[in-house]
């Protein structure tokens, strides 16, 4: 099982190895990298893929996560890409993996050659949903998390009745109180970048669920229309994990995309 020690961090990644152009597949909130499972089956064979789980998540989690930022993750992708010996990638990143991608692209925009942006957006969260988001964890840490709330954030993330939810129940009731917790928290107190992305050069593509409960479609055509170099694609009857739920539109769009670059 592939490790890379990391920024203080031991981050669990999978890479399906070769010598094709890189794609970095980062995931969002409550998810790991298997999450893109869909994707890598579709590109590999063109594509070295490497996915992973960031902090606080799947196999990378220690169940004592100490306090961090998305420009934080955004290092660790970095540094992840240095360790395989990559200077370049296309950032493909979903909602929290958006997060750090698009700083990444602020921050390292020598290791940014493409963005692929799904279900993510340049803003804080919306205060409205971020106060029922903060409620929940509250319930999660004091109780443990129930049926119906694990429904809840099936609801958000995944859409109602998708059959794969099930596994997903199971990762979150595992999740550890102390990763949750620093998660959230890096969640709910990350900065607004919506201004701060127009300097990104490299291109984008902005994918979004018509569907999503998290982020409204609004959100995501602000970001698109403040990058320089975005086009953008909405898939129909998609909510917030549309790569996962819908994979074969989001695939299609993707190959597009990336086929342009080469």
């Amino acid at each position: 099982m592939p490790f890379a020690d990391i920024n203080g961090q031991r981050i669990h990644y999978e890479d399906t190895g070769g010598s094709g152009p890189v794609l970095l597949f980062s995931h969002g909130l409550l998810m790991d990298g298997s999450m893109f499972a869909p994707q890598v089956q579709a590109l590999a064979g063109r594509w070295r893929c490497i996915s992973w789980d960031e902090r606080g998540h799947g196999r990378t989690a220690s169940g004592q996560c100490t306090p961090f930022t998305y420009y934080d993750s955004a290092d660790d992708a970095v540094a992840l890409l240095r360790h395989l010996g990559v200077e370049r990638a296309v950032f493909v990143g979903m909602s929290q993996g958006g997060y750090l991608s698009l700083r990444a692209a602020l921050r390292h925009p020598d290791a940014v050659r493409a963005l692929v942006l799904i279900d993510t957006q340049a803003m804080t969260e919306d205060p409205a949903k971020m106060a029922g988001h903060e409620a929940l964890v509250q319930q999660w840490l004091q109780h443990g998390l129930s049926d119906a709330m694990a429904q809840t954030i099936e609801h958000i993330i995944l859409g109602q009745g998708w059959p794969g939810a099930p596994a997903w129940h199971a990762k979150w009731k595992r999740m550890q109180p102390g990763d949750l917790m620093a998660c959230f928290t890096t969640l709910g107190a990350r900065d607004d970048i919506s201004q701060d992305v127009a300097r990104i050069a490299a291109p984008a593509l902005v994918i979004h669920g018509a569907q999503d409960a998290a982020i409204t479609l609004d959100r995501a055509q602000a970001m698109a229309d403040a990058l320089p170099r975005a086009e953008m694609v909405v898939v129909p009857g998609a909510g917030h994990a549309a790569n996962l739920t819908h994979p074969e539109p989001v695939n299609v769009a993707m190959a597009g995309f990336l086929d342009r670059l080469t």
